[in-house]
């Protein structure tokens, strides 16, 4: 493959990204909806996603994946504003909500690591866990309806564009530069394009897959606070998706689903946006009762046309050196 085209194709996420921004804003003018309306909608909902998403790159980059952080948000979401309704600290609550976030990702690793269960096991496992978790001191203290919340005056004076993406800027710059100038990342990569190899290397995989559940963790946990700055509630359907739309976020941001050395840390914002994007341009498109089932199937094909296409470039490549 020549350097241009290399370089073309690195370029076509973010293209992409242009290309559905534009269709996006020509729909909502032509409907004559308040543009900047649902711009704020797309740019919440893209910040909780590519934060979650930044985290869970170094799970992806190994090969494995993690279906259940949607459920761990939800979780640590709702712990932390059950925390802060009991002490009333916002200080605390954010403790609370990082540190049950890192506890439910590494809780997966752990027992896949030391039990040696396949994580996509543990993983379902945890998402129905903590779901129902979730679901059950939601109902009690608050209603399925209704939910629990904390005063909106607690997150009030960090519900701006500034301070969020403040957040995901300090958040993507840490993850790259562990995931690019440290042994850490640099074994990473090596580990989920040839675990064989890296293990005859000296290469422990159960290390670098709790370091990797570890910092997927610290994502949940910032994604959960994020979530109850612009919303600060929670209800059963919080962050339902995440779990499956990081999936289909890092494909379309670029990166294979299979990890290794083409594994990229930008993957995940670039991705994360273009998803929501495309799910707001389907659901402005396909305005009905079923609507919402049509807008998963076009999702679903677009998603594997996406993965097909990509693995037309790698086929006939050489391994990465």
């Amino acid at each position: 493959m020549t350097r241009n085209k290399k370089l073309f194709i690195g370029m076509l996420p973010f293209l992409a990204l242009i290309v559905l921004l534009a269709i996006f804003c020509g729909i909502v003018s032509a409907k004559g909806y308040r543009l900047d309306m649902y711009m704020k909608i797309i740019f919440n909902e893209g910040i909780v996603l590519s934060i979650v998403a930044t985290g869970a790159i170094f799970i992806y980059t190994l090969g494995s994946f993690d279906i259940s952080l949607g459920a761990a948000t939800l979780f640590s979401a709702t712990i932390g504003v059950v925390t802060y309704n009991a002490t009333e600290s916002i200080v605390l609550m954010i403790a609370v909500i990082m540190l049950t976030g890192i506890g439910c990702s590494l809780l997966n690793s752990v027992l896949a690591s030391i039990f040696h269960i396949p994580v996509f096991v543990t993983t379902v496992a945890m998402m129905s866990v903590l779901s129902a978790v979730a679901s059950q001191i939601i109902t009690t203290k608050g209603g399925a309806v209704g939910g629990i919340s904390i005063p909106s005056e607690v997150v009030k004076g960090l519900d701006t564009s500034g301070f969020k993406i403040l957040v995901l800027v300090v958040w993507v710059l840490v993850c790259t530069f562990i995931f690019n100038y440290t042994k850490f990342g640099r074994c990473e990569k090596f580990v989920g394009g040839n675990p064989i190899c890296a293990q005859l290397s000296g290469i422990k995989y159960n290390t670098y897959a709790i370091l990797g559940f570890f910092l997927a963790g610290i994502g949940v946990g910032i994604g959960a606070f994020m979530t109850l700055v612009y919303t600060p509630s929670v209800t059963t359907t919080t962050a339902g998706d995440i779990g499956m739309n990081i999936m289909v976020a890092i494909v379309f941001g670029g990166m294979p689903i299979s990890g290794g050395a083409r594994s990229k840390i930008y993957a995940a914002v670039v991705g994360g946006f273009s998803y929501i994007v495309l799910n707001n341009i389907l659901d402005l498109l396909i305005e009905s009762t079923s609507g919402y089932g049509i807008t998963q199937i076009i999702s679903a094909v677009f998603f594997l046309v996406v993965v097909y296409v990509a693995s037309v470039n790698y086929r006939s490549e050489m391994l990465p050196r």
